[in-house]
């Protein structure tokens, strides 16, 4: 199961570090290669709760070979692309698709591994899954770089033989394929999917429309509006996608909620760090990716060491702990930024990630611990979707708080070197879709005034990228210091090994 969900994770950072070539290839704008990046985390987010429902109906065996051949089926088409006018539009549709593979494909594995393990030896089981797929997470900037030097199209073929792989060992494992006979609530997959695309679309075009344009908030309201139906129709309906009672147990919902904010800053992090390292920092593919390692450090160490205290203790002190070094970690991290030095931040990059090591595993672990009267697919899907409908909400605002204070840092500096306010503006925008849509923004050529204007400032505009990040990274900072307000409510204690035997399968 951990080799068949490798793919998936690797597949959620491989894309940043393959941007810039992609971007200079097929032509795309700073909001189209957002999207692609989007795309898949958004179709993981509205179909993970589908997925760990259909795990459970059709059995998991069914749907993990299911979602490998959507995924790699998708991922063959992401790397065969065509030049022109309709790239962008085949790159996320494809990458969509691809969160749809990798959606059904999770919570079915992650179900079968959560049944091998008895409660009292499945936090360090969990640890061991989480922190080695979080490795191969780390592994998806270094095979980006390595494989961009030959072609970029590479990150998403080289999927082929790790699905065959995984296809093969899941053959010879046996997985065991109990089925439900219940009804799968097509309605309730329906309105999560519109409901969380439009708040996602409003958040992450917010840099396009504006925050006053009636088109973001209205799609923002409408979203949320559509969820609330979601929720309403789901306590009504006789075989809900997701079991919403859940909730009604305190520490269920307080992992949920520290898993939200912890994952605003987790997958947004790569592809804010590496752009930043790559422009600001100007590094190359392979350097931007040995940057992001620094993080996995962190992170590997503190993963198994979250797992051992909730075994221990409780999911309880992981949580706090996780959320504090985090915080503190993106803190000290945002302000090293602007020294421009890559070795100078391995500290505070390792502790970042050592914060959200602390905080992944037990949270997720706790959830499905806790959830006892819903099932492990039920379970899965609904703490899946909450991570990564944050990560899609965190990659759209920060996002559009980066563009927005890039492009008024440009304008500053273009200002200050005599350049006229309205020239400035006009500059500062092409200069901004340059560098946060990640072109190569460290040789501009060209004639034209943002050319020149680029050349004459560019090392400037390289500290104003800098000092753009910093504020992304200290909202970082902020979403796992509201964690820890969360983290104060968990009740605690950890779950008894006899309520375990109760649970549906």
């Amino acid at each position: 199961m951990m080799f068949a969900v490798a793919m998936t994770f690797i597949d959620q950072t491989i894309v940043s570090i393959a941007a810039p070539d992609i971007v200079s290839e097929l032509g795309l704008s700073t909001s189209g290669m957002q999207w692609v990046v989007n795309a898949y985390l958004l179709a993981l987010a509205a179909f993970f709760a589908l997925g760990g429902r259909v795990a459970d109906l059709w059995g998991p065996r069914r749907v993990v070979v299911a979602g490998t051949l959507i995924f790699v089926v998708s991922s063959v088409l992401c790397g065969c692309v065509p030049t022109g006018d309709y790239a962008l539009t085949w790159l996320i549709v494809f990458r969509a698709t691809q969160g749809l593979g990798a959606a059904l494909l999770f919570p079915a594995a992650l179900a079968v591994v959560v049944a091998v393990f008895p409660v009292e030896r499945r936090g360090r089981a969990l640890a061991l899954f989480f922190g080695l797929t979080g490795a191969l997470t780390a592994l998806g900037p270094l095979l980006g770089g390595w494989l961009t030097s030959w072609t970029w199209r590479a990150i998403f073929w080289v999927n082929v033989p790790v699905a065959v792989a995984a296809l093969l060992l899941t053959a010879l494992a046996h997985v065991s394929d109990r089925r439900r006979d219940e009804r799968l609530d097509i309605v309730g997959a329906l309105l999560i999917a519109a409901g969380m695309g439009l708040s996602v679309l409003g958040f992450q075009q917010a840099s396009v429309w504006g925050w006053d344009s009636v088109a973001t908030w209205a799609c923002i309201i409408g979203g949320i509006a559509v969820l609330y139906v979601f929720c309403r129709y789901e306590l009504r309906t006789r075989h809900p996608l997701i079991n919403l009672a859940v909730f009604r147990d305190r520490a269920f919902t307080v992992d949920s909620l520290v898993l939200f904010f912890a994952m605003l800053a987790f997958v947004p992090l790569f592809f804010f760090a590496s752009v930043y390292a790559q422009v600001s920092l100007s590094a190359s593919p392979n350097q931007a990716a040995l940057y992001l390692l620094y993080f996995f450090v962190g992170f590997a160490i503190a993963s198994q060491w979250g797992g051992r205290i909730l075994d221990k203790q409780g999911a309880r002190p992981a949580l706090k702990i996780g959320c504090v070094v985090g915080a503190i970690g993106f803190a000290l991290w945002a302000g090293k930024l602007t020294d421009l030095s890559m070795h100078d931040q391995w500290p505070y990059a390792a502790l970042a990630g050592a914060g959200i090591g602390f905080i992944l595993a037990p949270a997720s672990t706790d959830a499905v611990n806790r959830s006892i009267d819903a099932s492990y697919g039920e379970v899965t899907g609904i703490t899946q979707t909450v991570r990564n409908y944050a990560a899609s909400i965190g990659l759209a605002v920060f996002g559009t708080m980066l563009t927005h204070t890039m492009t008024d840092n440009v304008v500053d500096t273009l200002q200050k070197r005599g350049v006229p306010s309205d020239t400035a503006h006009s500059v500062a925008h092409s200069v901004t879709e340059a560098v946060t849509g990640n072109a190569d923004a460290r040789t501009p050529t060209g004639n034209g005034p943002a050319a020149t204007a680029m050349r004459d400032s560019m090392s400037a505009i390289r500290m104003d990228f800098a000092e753009a990040n910093q504020y992304v990274f200290y909202g970082m900072a902020v979403a796992l210091g509201v964690g820890f307000f969360c983290a104060l409510r968990h009740p605690g204690g950890s779950v008894p090994a006899t309520a375990e035997d109760n649970r549906p399968q």
